[in-house]
């Protein structure tokens, strides 16, 4: 991993993000943006929260963790920071000390959420970002205005150099983690005992995940956001979908793993898998689009099920005849930051205007041209789902399918292989392989 200077990474982020943020308020008429940290969820009628996630519009300005905080962002001025720092004894408060990124703001603290939002009072024309909307409406700011917010959701595409950075710690933690669990599939492990391995590995709690892991073992694998945790050992087939996040970033990295008594027609698809994702990671360039990517993907998923024996047909049929569709019915990919489905993908330009996914894949979260900065995620995927294959047992097409292969190989459950690829300026890197070659 490269060596690097966080505090002048941050800084440059921050004058970075000063610069764009001036260019939306005059685009949208506001002097000044309020954006908070964010209020916890309670649960329905309990006294217990739920994990607090922070808003992603205050993250991007500041890594501090915690609820209630506020900023105050105006072109010309220092961004001013009102920290919540309450005094308490139910719960340890967090430690500021001298972080990193300290220096880039006025700093103020307050033991309330009132005493925080007192320090800003009532400014004039000023937008608000978050979910604290009550309080932001009696300030009389106007709140979540939607102009705004694409121009800050389309921003959030480009990542600075601190943000790849932050993305590339993310993959070389995370690749501790996937390097245990395939550790402890290899020596017969369950789901749950591979998610505490991956867990240990990381050095982080749950709660610390930038998502759920799904840790999927044979038919499992078939469910694309499979999250149980069964107790049942030595599987032949291990899916695992599991990261880290720095400083708020989120790593997305998915592996498929076989055992050594797997069936080999299987372990064939699965390497054909893997072969045809690096494929395709190596078309991404600035210029590139990325739904014709999906489409290539779609392509190439149908040309290894041709050349497997499943489907009876070469690429191009199959594809025109939308047979690769169950196989693989999800996205190519997504953007990623500070949402691990990060924001922007379907945003035409900065103002709003939306650019929807064709209706035949509906679920492609990146119809954005693909430009330097730019980081989203690569993970083709081929699945046996019973639902998805069952209107094609009966017409015209059935005998195109070898249904007697399909249902020897639907107990595998699936495969998806997944990097993260930041978009130079001829090319990409990934930020995955380095620390997770191929095998």
């Amino acid at each position: 991993m490269r060596a690097m200077n966080l505090s002048a990474l941050f800084t440059a982020h921050i004058e970075i993000r000063q610069r764009k943020l001036a260019e939306a308020l005059e685009a949208t008429g506001f002097d000044a943006l309020i954006v908070s940290s964010g209020e916890p969820h309670i649960y329905f009628a309990d006294d217990r929260q739920a994990p607090f996630c922070p808003v992603a519009h205050f993250a991007h300005w500041c890594p501090m963790r915690g609820p209630f905080h506020l900023l105050r962002l105006a072109p010309g001025s220092k961004p001013l920071l009102i920290r919540h720092a309450p005094e308490d004894y139910w719960y340890e408060p967090a430690r500021l000390d001298e972080p990193f990124w300290l220096s880039q703001f006025e700093l103020e603290e307050a033991a309330t959420p009132h005493g925080v939002w007192r320090r800003i009072g009532r400014p004039t024309n000023t937008a608000y970002v978050g979910n604290e909307t009550q309080r932001a409406e009696a300030a009389g700011l106007a709140v979540n205005p939607e102009e705004l917010l694409s121009r800050l959701d389309w921003e959030r595409a480009y990542k600075t150099e601190y943000e790849i950075a932050s993305l590339e710690e993310a993959s070389a933690l995370g690749a501790k983690g996937h390097a245990a669990a395939r550790k402890t599939f290899e020596a017969g492990g369950s789901e749950l005992d591979i998610h505490n391995a991956f867990v240990i590995a990381v050095g982080v709690t749950e709660e610390e995940l930038p998502y759920t892991t799904i840790v999927a073992l044979d038919e499992k694998a078939a469910f694309l956001h499979y999250e149980a945790k069964r107790t049942v050992a030595h599987g032949r087939v291990l899916l695992i979908d599991a990261a880290a996040q720095m400083r708020g970033y989120a790593a997305d990295i998915t592996r498929t793993h076989v055992a050594a008594d797997c069936d080999p027609r299987f372990v064939s698809l699965r390497d054909g898998m893997e072969k045809l994702q690096q494929e395709l990671c190596r078309e991404v360039r600035p210029g590139a689009n990325f739904l014709e990517l999906h489409l290539l993907a779609h392509h190439k998923v149908a040309g290894l099920l041709a050349d497997c024996g499943i489907l009876k047909a070469d690429a191009e049929e199959a594809t025109v005849k939308g047979w690769s569709a169950p196989f693989l019915p999800h996205g190519l990919g997504h953007h990623l930051g500070l949402q691990v489905h990060d924001v922007g993908g379907h945003l035409k330009s900065p103002d709003g205007a939306k650019m929807p996914p064709p209706p035949e894949h509906p679920f492609l979260r990146n119809m954005r041209p693909i430009e330097r900065g730019q980081v989203f995620t690569m993970e083709p995927g081929l699945y046996f789902i019973d639902m998805l294959l069952r209107p094609f047992r009966q017409g015209d097409d059935a005998s195109r399918f070898d249904w007697k292969l399909i249902d020897e190989l639907s107990p595998y459950g699936g495969i998806r292989i997944e990097d993260d690829v930041v978009v130079t300026e001829h090319g990409h890197r990934n930020l995955t392989r380095q620390f997770l070659p191929i095998r």
